[in-house]
């Protein structure tokens, strides 16, 4: 069940919302630095520091129908969140709202990829993420935060795409090369510029839906210190604000996931937070009927 909605902002009840936040603390495979279990609140903490207005798209967020539902109850085995975060993520979706999961670790994305995909066979999937992703386990673990996006491919699509990436042992670039996967690099979106590569990734990925996952170390550390797996030569926040302007309009489900607020004195939480914001108001913007 979930409890304490707190998020600033999320003023309307479940049933009017057309967005549904909420956070679920677990962080129960995490190899390098835990933690993340602490970042949905340290998010809605870090929510009352903004105004409602964003001038961006002149829109208000105290006008968007937005539902913070609270935490998940979390438990000590991934597989048992999983499965709860699915059938929750389900309801939300089933509801016709869109799910914002604030985690946690990265395993977590699995389950509502698949909530979203359940009875939709047109959505892709887009991962900002420093790293691949892409092992069958790890540390014994086949739902390890260090697997979720094989198992997106594998279980749920092939249409994925990873954006940020720069990190994985010789065996998952390798993978990923073999098996056609598509990521770019942190060079690569200097390259095209994050709104042309964004325009590239959804031509290439040819879905008119898409489930957007944000793992915060995408960013890079000087901007985002706090996370469960730091990589530095990230992006920065102007990238990553232009790619989730770009993709919201076209997003069914969205996540900020692996902030380990214990690392930093609350800018990663802060960036997070106001990342989630800008993803509501640019997918608000860009669904007005």
């Amino acid at each position: 069940m979930f409890y304490q909605p707190l998020m600033m902002d999320a003023l309307w009840d479940y049933g009017a919302a057309k967005y549904v936040i909420f956070g679920v603390p677990f962080d129960g495979t995490s190899s390098y630095r835990p933690g993340s279990r602490r970042a949905p609140d340290a998010m809605r903490q870090a929510s009352e520091n903004f105004e409602s207005y964003n001038s961006f798209f002149d829109i208000d967020l105290a006008s968007i129908p937005i539902h913070d539902a609270g935490n998940l109850e979390a438990y000590s085995s991934v597989d048992e969140n999983l499965r709860d975060l699915y059938y929750d993520a389900r309801d939300i979706v089933k509801n016709e709202k869109i799910p914002i999961m604030m985690g946690g670790e990265h395993s977590l994305t699995l389950s509502t990829v698949k909530a979203c995909a359940k009875d939709n066979d047109d959505i892709g999937v887009i991962a900002l993420d420093a790293h691949f992703d892409l092992r069958e386990e790890f540390g014994g673990v086949r739902n390890n935060h260090a697997c979720v996006s094989r198992h997106i491919l594998e279980e749920v699509t092939d249409r994925y795409v990873s954006i940020g990436t720069r990190s994985g042992p010789r065996d998952e670039w390798d993978f990923a090369n073999d098996n056609n996967i598509s990521y770019y690099t942190p060079e690569n979106v200097k390259e095209y510029s994050a709104k042309k590569l964004a325009t590239k990734v959804m031509k290439e990925i040819g879905t008119s839906q898409f489930y957007l996952s944000l793992d915060m170390d995408c960013l890079d550390p000087a901007y985002a210190p706090a996370t469960g797996t730091p990589e530095p030569f990230g992006l920065d926040p102007w990238q990553v604000r232009d790619l989730i302007h770009a993709f919201a309009p076209h997003t069914v489900g969205f996540d900020i996931m692996e902030i380990a607020p214990d690392y930093d004195s609350g800018q990663t939480a802060l960036l997070g937070t106001k990342l989630l914001r800008e993803f509501i108001a640019a997918h608000a913007a860009g669904n007005t009927q």
